[in-house]
């Protein structure tokens, strides 16, 4: 078997919701590396909220971070989008005047009003992880570095922010009171095509795990897309394989499904 690359959502794919990661999962990203095969963390989140130890000393050769506007490999940055000052200015105020609390998400800090929040639980958990490095936007709408960006819908009349932001940005609409923005143009895909690219990756050797909306498009961009059990219906459509959930061994129990640890 030739080498293969393998692309890993974090949330819902490689841990739970409390952050716990399956010793299954542990020992299938060290007998990948075992095998010689190349394994990549593929995430929504920037790498300014990557940053557990947990999950970084599993392994893996690189990061795709903030649906495809971030690639590294080995340290090496192959992917970087942040997004334009102008830009950047006007979405803050489009959001500030329809009231939809949102978290900036940068390759080296968050940026987010807590007083928005009031008690949303991922508002919180973001904090609670990022302390002081979770910066206000008050004060910082000058010098904001981001890549993406999310907006609560918990209580919110949001719908009349849609069609200003989808001028520049592709809505990607959680079933968990939430939305991302990601620049138009990239996206996790994008992200996996432009690494394979790189390290001459042939498209018949790439798979990819996940169960979110913001995996659709790179579920089915790789050769073998494979939904987790506990996915939604969405990523389960647009994948090949749907393995056991995350918490029955689901990744150990895909890349066996396709001979990878054999």
């Amino acid at each position: 078997m030739g080498q293969k690359a393998i692309f890993f959502d974090i949330d819902g794919t490689l841990w739970d919701a409390a952050n716990r990661i399956p010793d299954s999962t542990k020992e299938a990203v060290r007998l990948l590396r075992e095998k010689g095969h190349y394994s990549f963390i593929c995430s929504g989140r920037t790498t300014a909220f990557i940053r557990d130890e947990n999950l970084l000393s599993l392994g893996f050769d690189g990061v795709l971070a903030g649906c495809g506007t971030y690639a590294e490999y080995r340290g090496e940055t192959l992917v970087y989008k942040r997004l334009e000052q102008e830009l950047m200015e006007g979405t803050i105020h489009i959001l500030r005047e329809h009231g939809v609390p949102t978290i900036y998400e940068g390759r080296y800090h968050l940026y987010m009003d807590m007083e928005e929040f009031a008690k949303d639980p991922f508002a919180q958990h973001v904090k609670q992880v990022l302390g002081e490095e979770a910066y206000p936007v008050a004060g910082h709408e000058k010098d904001m570095e981001i890549s993406k960006f999310s907006c609560s819908t918990r209580g919110v009349s949001y719908e009349g922010v849609l069609p200003l932001l989808s001028e520049n940005f592709s809505l990607l609409f959680h079933e968990d009171n939430c939305f991302e923005c990601v620049p138009k143009g990239y996206s996790k895909a994008t992200g996996i095509q432009e690494v394979c690219r790189r390290l001459g990756i042939d498209h018949e050797d790439t798979y990819a795990f996940g169960d979110s909306v913001n995996d659709l498009e790179m579920l089915s961009f790789v050769r073998h897309g494979v939904a987790m059990g506990n996915g939604v219906q969405a990523a389960k459509d647009a994948a090949e394989y749907v393995t056991a959930p995350l918490t029955e061994d689901g990744v150990y129990r895909g890349l066996k499904h396709y001979g990878l640890l054999d």
